[in-house]
């Protein structure tokens, strides 16, 4: 059974962010678009590369009115501990979620159980918590935030503009597709 159009689940994490360990809880990512960030673990060596390249696209992210939460099996407490240990790591702005039961991980299919890590996923919710988006890979290979932006502006783009849809490669202001009968066999 797919993931895309179900609601993110009911959780409460524990969280670092902006220098501080907070709560935070499936209503917070409700009222907009919204990106959890799956990786396997803190003091790494792909992971770190991957938060960076996010973290220097979060101001772009932000003004798409885009909330990002990292996430890993790692406790709030690590989460800090990496964050006062690495200069990469500091450059992040976003909430820093702690999964070590497992829960979201599980939730979102990434959890490798015989681990107890998870998968790198990434997962992209509408304001209304339906996930628009859902990409899971191997953990040897490293995602790249460029594409996510991309991909997040197509999806904002579709659920602005009914019965349109983006073709590859589709930027902002490029032309997109009405998919109808006239276009059958054209394209």
């Amino acid at each position: 059974m797919s993931i895309i159009n179900t609601k993110i689940p009911e959780f409460r994490a524990q969280a670092y962010h902006g220098g501080a360990f907070k709560t935070v809880t499936h209503a917070d990512v409700l009222g907009k678009w919204a990106v959890f960030f799956f990786y396997p673990a803190d003091f790494t060596f792909i992971c770190p590369t991957e938060l960076e390249d996010l973290a220097e696209s979060y101001a772009e992210l932000s003004e798409l009115g885009v909330e990002v939460y990292s996430v890993s099996t790692d406790t709030h407490f690590v989460h800090k501990a990496w964050h006062d240990a690495s200069d990469t790591i500091k450059k992040i702005r976003f909430p820093m979620l702690a999964d070590p039961t497992g829960h979201l991980s599980r939730a979102f299919g990434v959890y490798i159980e015989e681990e107890g890590l998870a998968y790198r996923g990434t997962f992209v919710a509408d304001p209304e918590g339906r996930i628009k988006i859902a990409e899971v890979q191997d953990n040897s290979v490293g995602r790249n935030a460029a594409e996510l932006v991309r991909k997040i502006q197509a999806a904002q783009f579709v659920a602005g503009h009914d019965g349109q849809v983006c073709p590859a490669r589709w930027k902002p202001g490029a032309k997109t597709l009405k998919p109808g009968i006239d276009l059958v066999g054209k394209i």
